[in-house]
């Protein structure tokens, strides 16, 4: 094939071309390379962080999966407890209802027997005193 410029005397070494035009084809075709070297080189680092990415999520959600998978038979376990509650003897459970309404009325009963008994303590000292410093008795 005979290309615009080139003779039929070329040197067999550069294959047809004249040294110019092999030259201006080779410097594209480095300017080509080096761009195509740059792209593949900016989407392989993409990819590894792609893939960092992935892995990180991929843990991530393997262990999500085990604490739903722990809280399921958490609550599973509950589930069962109160079942087996509900279907107990109900007179158990309310007799120790009725214990507990008893200790905290008792609790309740002491605690206002206290305070007025403090309370009572204080006010007949006060009186006491407001009777001592009357001028007329």
């Amino acid at each position: 094939m005979r290309r615009a410029g080139l003779g039929d005397g070329a040197p067999s070494g550069n294959y047809g071309y004249t040294n110019s035009g092999y030259s201006v084809y080779e410097e594209e075709n480095e300017r080509l390379t080096e761009s195509l070297r740059t792209k593949v080189s900016a989407i392989k680092s993409l990819s590894i962080e792609i893939g960092t990415e992935v892995k990180n999520q991929n843990k991530m959600l393997s262990e999500m999966d085990n604490d739903f998978d722990s809280t399921g038979g958490l609550l599973g376990a509950t589930m069962g407890r109160l079942r087996t509650l509900s279907r107990g003897s109900q007179t158990k459970l309310l007799c120790y209802m009725m214990l507990f309404s008893l200790f905290v009325f008792f609790v309740i009963y002491w605690i206002i027997k206290l305070r007025l008994a403090w309370g009572n303590r204080n006010n007949s000292d006060t009186l006491l005193k407001l009777f001592l410093q009357c001028p007329d008795g």
